[in-house]
């Protein structure tokens, strides 16, 4: 899609640096009384993308998400909620990322942008009799995950898909399958007229419309950011941003201590935020976190996910979960679980006065995931390690 020059808005709307933090808080989710009869569906229909990921230390990241803002959800009650009645599905979004069913229409862009390109990852020996076969399976069959069209690997390096998965998967990028669930961590594929409702079944969107209707959707979802930041939640291109931004609905802003342009949603703007902050321990693949950049700029907290990065060379530990409290990052903490123990296997705070808001997140997670003790191993210090023990013990 080629398009002139990024737009310049004439900002209307002057947004503190602290209103703008609140405005992005609310947009998530995390100020106020949670959604309870919304339930898991109303955080995805919300967020508009829950990030899916392997790692799995309380639980898995999309389980935390509704935790993170509704509290003790049972663990296969949030299942259930994504999985069932055909509520949602998977797909490229921000990355691997539950997304709900009316978002199907959405994404017609990048089906076919995938679809013409003719291949993603891994290139079919034979397209047209692969892909036949994957969709003969499922026509005869019902939904499968790859292991049961016959396996996912080939044999070869633990890397290296089979023909049948690199079929599915190509299937999958450009809707001809739709992924309606995770069972036993494995992708289950279906066909698009099993999967999706009649009402939504279409690819009648043009590129344009879709990505209008997204980068209004992110918008929502975010409150307010910048180009990237919007640009960014549902991997969009910056060009791609500045073709429909001013079709989108958006605002205008201007933030405090902000150096690029930023938009607002309108219904962000309509009224202040007011309401309970939630206290909680957030994934790293949380979307209000998610976006480094952001995060940084809106909390001055600095966070980078360090599973892949070499033990020795790690500040924080593997998941470190960032402390979410007072409607500020105060400090982040890297859990395991040993039988009915949760570890905080290492913890750094921002201030003292953060160990009570630690302790607590710390204790409700526990509970959450079936923990009866809490133990603190490590922390940036030994006094931040006592101040943390003893919130706990006066729990």
């Amino acid at each position: 899609m080629t398009t002139a020059a990024a737009p310049q808005p004439s900002p209307t709307v002057s947004l503190s640096a602290d209103e703008a933090r609140r405005i992005a808080l609310r947009a998530q989710g995390f100020i106020g009384a949670p959604d309870r009869r919304g339930g898991v569906r109303g955080v995805l229909r919300h967020l508009g993308a829950v990030q899916l990921d392997t790692i799995s230390v309380l639980a898995r990241s999309h389980e935390l998400i509704p935790y993170a803002r509704l509290g003790a959800v049972g663990r296969p009650a949030v299942e259930r909620a994504y999985w069932s009645d055909r509520h949602a599905f998977e797909y490229w979004s921000h990355a691997a990322c539950i997304l709900p069913i009316e978002e199907w229409p959405h994404f017609a862009f990048r089906r076919r942008a995938r679809r013409a390109r003719g291949h993603r990852w891994h290139v079919l020996r034979d397209k047209e009799l692969s892909t036949k076969a994957v969709l003969d399976r499922l026509r005869a069959e019902g939904p499968l995950t790859s292991t049961e069209l016959g396996g996912a690997k080939s044999g070869g390096e633990w890397f290296e898909w089979s023909e049948t998965k690199i079929a599915v998967e190509w299937l999958l990028d450009t809707g001809e399958v739709v992924c309606t669930e995770r069972r036993g961590w494995k992708r289950v594929y279906d066909l698009p007229e099993r999967a999706v409702p009649d009402a939504l079944l279409h690819d009648d969107l043009d590129d344009r419309e879709c990505l209008r209707r997204l980068v209004a959707l992110a918008g929502q979802s975010l409150g307010v950011g910048t180009r990237a930041d919007i640009a960014d939640y549902h991997r969009l291109g910056g060009e791609q941003f500045d073709a429909v931004v001013e079709e989108s609905g958006l605002v205008p802003v201007e933030v405090e201590g902000w150096s690029k342009p930023a938009w607002a949603a309108p219904e962000a703007l309509a009224a202040p935020p007011r309401g309970r902050h939630r206290t909680t321990l957030l994934s790293p693949f949380d979307s209000l976190v998610w976006d480094r950049p952001r995060t940084e700029r809106i909390f001055g907290f600095t966070h980078r996910l360090e599973a892949y990065v070499p033990k020795p060379k790690r500040i924080h530990g593997y998941f470190a979960m960032p402390l979410l409290a007072g409607g500020r990052l105060q400090g982040r903490v890297d859990p395991a679980r040993e039988g009915t123990t949760l570890v905080a296997r290492q913890l750094s705070l921002t201030s003292p006065k953060a160990a009570g808001p630690m302790a607590q997140a710390l204790r409700e997670a526990a509970s959450w995931v079936g923990c009866d003790a809490v133990r603190v191993e490590r922390a940036a210090s030994p006094a931040e390690a006592e101040s943390v023990r003893a919130a706990l013990a006066a729990l």
